[in-house]
């Protein structure tokens, strides 16, 4: 019997087709090896299906040094594409270009982590019809799991992959480090569109992003300035009352009852929060204790700790300066990470789960501990979620490093303008006038009174703030909400009204 015969036999009853052969050189004409690789953007843009209305998503691990974002909407712009859902993991000062976007018709609405400079300054006015949604980084992976927020086509910077989509973020000139945000967008969007500098010869390894999730290759001349990166929230501050904060959070930490061998760490952006690193090696050594592993951002300062033995392993979903970038190439043990890994509410093993310690900085703090990162003293837009919200829930100890004062304005506030992190996730608020403890976490004030520190209430502290500055003028806001405030399940924890002029 041949194999005509034999398949006359089968009844086929789920009526799958049957095989037509082709010969090898046509089939291989379907699929060319350069398939991937565009010419231009417009070319990568045709090719992806992009439609009016669909979302496009954007990595932010170049921060205030992306190219890749600007060149995109410039294209997509001059192409006539309208009515687009902007999904970036979070904006920066760098992106003010896209104020004229949105004015005429190009995006229509905006998911991020935050938004800074004069992007943050017009939509605080009111610029877009839409309110902006605000998520934190495990919150946005936890939006786009639920299928609220589907990506259509993801533009991927990179510095380096080959022709076939391998990349990662510590190859090339433009070395940013983690792709960990990346990573979730290549693996979620329906068209992934990777813009490098570079094209190296195949196969790239090891590959952050991989050629089975990316579907077309633009060459750019430039992506980012990695230079850029360490600059702004992520600076090493000199600041000496940033420094004052940071060597007693680090007093804390030490008198907290977490300071142990193996405890775990994680430093968000801000001067004071960062240089909390550099105070606690001191500490470690005196005690021999070492870290299991340090999560999160990674910056130069973690990453020379982990190289004189007192941080295991570095767990990094972003890259905060080159340094941390260039590290991940020659140390085995900084191991990058994907948001999901890091901060997912939903996910089935987010990293923050095995956070014992976290110092986060904040904008504004108020007297029930409920932080404000997102809008300043005038009500303007000018922060970012973040992780903040992610961590503090899941830390053993969440610390609040903040001036008690920044010029005539309390950092100190009876409410919060706005709502990111609320009060019931942080433990203990350390200003440069006092230190105070959340009164749900009575041993740890025992703790840190018997380590020879002095707790103070917060209402003491706030009393202290409006000594220096007096109660401030209240901030006029109009009816019209401009940002909705995501927690990290997607639940709504506070709004953000247009200011008034």
């Amino acid at each position: 019997m041949n194999r005509q015969q034999r398949l006359m036999t089968f009844a086929n009853p789920a009526d799958l087709p049957g095989y037509q052969d082709v010969s090898k050189a046509n089939l291989q004409a379907r699929k060319p090896r350069d398939l991937k690789l565009c010419d231009s953007l417009q070319e990568a843009v045709r090719r992806s299906g992009l439609q009016d209305g669909m979302t496009i998503s954007f990595h932010h691990a170049f921060r205030g040094g992306d190219l890749a974002l600007n060149q995109v909407m410039e294209t997509l712009a001059a192409m006539g594409f309208r009515n687009l859902t902007l999904a970036s993991s979070s904006l920066t000062d760098c992106h003010a270009p896209l104020v004229e976007h949105i004015r005429h018709g190009v995006v229509s609405r905006i998911y991020t982590s935050g938004l800074r400079g004069p992007l943050a300054d017009a939509v605080s006015r009111g610029l877009l019809a839409e309110p902006v949604q605000i998520h934190s980084h495990g919150g946005r992976v936890n939006l786009i799991e639920s299928g609220e927020l589907k990506i259509d086509v993801a533009f991927l910077g990179v510095p380096a992959c080959d022709e076939f989509g391998n990349a990662n973020g510590y190859s090339g000139e433009a070395c940013c480090g983690s792709l960990g945000y990346a990573r979730v967008d290549a693996e979620a969007a329906g068209t992934v569109v990777l813009l490098t500098e570079q094209l190296v010869p195949y196969p790239h390894h090891p590959a952050s992003l991989a050629q089975d999730r990316v579907d077309l290759i633009v060459q750019l001349e430039r992506v980012g300035d990695a230079d850029k990166i360490g600059a702004d929230a992520t600076r090493m501050t000199s600041n000496p009352r940033e420094l004052l904060i940071a060597r007693r959070a680090a007093e804390v930490i030490a008198g907290s009852g977490y300071f142990t061998e193996g405890f775990s760490l994680q430093t968000g952006t801000g001067g004071a929060s960062l240089a909390v690193t550099r105070f606690l090696e001191d500490k470690m050594r005196a005690r021999g204790i070492r870290a299991a592993f340090a999560l999160g951002g990674i910056t130069s300062t973690m990453v020379d700790l982990h190289e004189k033995g007192l941080i295991g392993k570095l767990l990094d979903v972003q890259s905060f300066d080159r340094a941390a970038a260039t590290s991940l190439a020659r140390n085995p043990r900084h191991i990058e990470i994907s948001a999901n890994q890091y901060a997912n509410f939903s996910s089935k093993g987010a990293s923050v789960d095995r956070l014992d310690v976290v110092v986060l900085s904040a904008l504004e703090i108020d007297t029930g501990f409920n932080v404000n990162v997102l809008t300043g003293s005038d009500g303007v837009l000018r922060g970012a979620s973040g992780g903040h919200c992610d961590t503090a829930a899941a830390a053993r100890l969440a610390i609040i490093v903040a001036p008690l004062v920044r010029g005539r304005i309390p950092t100190l506030v009876e409410q919060v303008t706005t709502c990111v992190t609320p009060g019931s996730s942080i433990d203990i608020l350390v200003t440069d006038h006092g230190i105070a403890v959340n009164p749900a976490r009575p041993e740890l004030a025992q703790r840190l009174r018997e380590a020879g520190l002095e707790v103070v209430s917060i209402d003491w502290l706030r009393a202290r703030a409006l000594q220096l500055t007096g109660e401030p003028q209240p901030i006029a806001f109009t009816d019209k909400v401009v940002a909705v405030v995501r927690y990290r399940d997607g639940s709504v924890i506070d709004v953000v009204h247009q200011v008034a002029e």
